[in-house]
């Protein structure tokens, strides 16, 4: 249960933030961009040069930008869930 929620909850918010990114990109600073939606710009930069199918190109974007942002936001997840458990487990 440690891992399964702040990975499913990560999972879920990771792929809100790319989505309200991806809507908001010409609007936001690239600095707020960047905190809130970090798999947004690292798969701008990582996203192949080759010249393929637009389905191939998109799905991979699609599937490193939702990977880092999953990522992130599991680790903030699971970080919090360790200190909240690290101060309950103090107090009784």
């Amino acid at each position: 249960m440690r891992v399964i929620l702040p990975a499913v909850l990560g999972s879920l918010l990771g792929f809100l933030a790319l989505a309200l990114a991806v809507q908001d990109e010409p609007t936001l600073p690239t600095p707020l961009l960047a905190i809130f939606s970090p798999g947004l710009k690292i798969a701008e930069m990582v996203t192949p040069v080759k010249h393929e199918s637009l389905g191939s190109t998109f799905g991979g974007f699609l599937r490193v930008a939702i990977g880092v942002n999953a990522s992130l936001y599991f680790a903030i997840f699971a970080v919090a869930g360790y200190l909240v458990d690290r101060r309950l487990s103090r107090s009784t």
